[in-house]
């Protein structure tokens, strides 16, 4: 399952801040912020396709990741990988590489990131 866009924006808040109140969320956003209801609504979707949990106290829930960030994003790429380049991460990589614009180096870091991970396999 995955997250539109202005869950997304939300998530990223809460995997930012790791646990967080309504109150809290609100103030991450920047101007002009949401209204509560339309935050109340992102949470209550993201808690029904899972992605967070809350606990609560009193009347005030505090919402918590249930997804890592990482695991999110990893699975997010996979499925690029997959549906636009055939499954195959060299061509991801070489799209990547050459439509980006990245710097002589970046490239560089890329690269050593990459003969790094062929030394350990």
């Amino acid at each position: 399952m995955q997250l539109s866009k202005t869950e997304e924006d939300l998530m990223n808040y809460l995997w930012k801040l790791e646990k967080a109140f309504m109150k809290d969320l609100l103030d991450a956003y920047p101007e002009p912020k949401p209204a509560t209801t339309t935050v109340a609504t992102l949470l209550k979707r993201m808690t029904g396709k899972g992605f967070i949990a809350y606990n609560l106290y009193g009347k005030s829930r505090e919402y918590y990741p249930l997804v890592k960030k990482k695991d999110y994003f990893s699975k997010h790429v996979n499925g690029l990988i997959k549906n636009f380049f055939n499954n195959s991460a060299s061509q991801f990589a070489s799209f990547f590489t050459t439509e980006t614009n990245l710097s002589k180096e970046e490239l560089e870091h890329l690269k050593a990131l990459i003969d790094n991970e062929i030394k350990n396999k």
